[in-house]
C-alpha cells in the first residue's frame, strides 16, 4: 500500500517535467483529481514515509532528457498498472488514467528502449551460440561507443572555446 500511496504525488512532476499540462488550469484540475486519489488510498497514513521515496528519487539520478523518456516510460505504466483495479467510476481516476494514457503514447520510444533493456538482461550469456554472435558483434559495439564519447568530447570542447569562463 506504500507503494501505491507515496507514489501518487510523482504524477504531478511527471506532467510538468515533460509538459503535458499545457495551462494552469489543467494543472489545477489534475493536483484536484490527485488529491482526491490521495484520499482514495488514505495516502496521509504513517507508513507513506517508510522507506523513502519510491520514484523521485530514481528520476534525479536519470540526467538526461533522453535518458528521463525511457525512466519515465516504465513509472507511467507502474500507475497504469496501480490504477487498473480502482473504481472507474470516479471521475478524478478517469480524468488521471487518460492524462496517463496520453502521456504513455507520448514516451512510447521510451518504452521501446526499456523493452530492449528487458531484453539485454534476459540473453543467455553461459550459451556458446550467444557468446559467438557477442563476440562478432564486439568490435562494432565498441566502435559505437567510442563514437558517443568523441561526440560528449567535441561538444564540452566546443563549449570551453565558447565559454568565457
Amino acid at each position: 500500500m506504500a507503494f501505491q500511496t507515496y507514489s501518487l504525488f510523482v504524477l504531478s512532476v511527471i506532467m510538468i517535467s515533460f509538459g503535458h499540462v499545457e495551462n494552469r488550469l489543467n494543472l489545477l484540475q489534475l493536483q484536484n483529481d490527485i488529491d482526491k486519489l490521495k484520499a482514495d488510498f488514505n495516502s496521509s497514513h504513517s507508513d507513506v514515509a517508510d522507506g523513502g521515496p519510491i520514484f523521485t528519487e530514481k528520476l534525479s539520478s536519470w540526467t538526461e532528457r533522453n535518458e528521463k523518456r525511457i525512466i519515465l516510460s516504465q513509472i507511467i505504466s507502474m500507475y497504469l498498472k496501480m490504477l487498473e483495479n480502482t473504481d472507474k467510476s470516479k471521475a478524478h481516476v478517469r480524468n488521471i488514467t487518460e492524462e496517463l494514457h496520453t502521456l504513455k503514447e507520448s514516451l512510447s520510444d521510451g518504452s521501446k528502449k526499456m523493452e530492449d533493456l528487458k531484453d539485454l538482461t534476459k540473453l543467455q550469456m553461459s550459451d556458446l551460440k550467444i557468446q559467438r554472435k557477442a563476440v562478432n558483434e564486439l568490435f562494432s559495439v565498441l566502435q559505437k561507443l567510442g563514437d558517443t564519447s568523441s561526440s560528449h568530447k567535441r561538444k564540452r570542447s566546443q563549449f570551453q572555446r565558447l565559454c568565457k569562463c
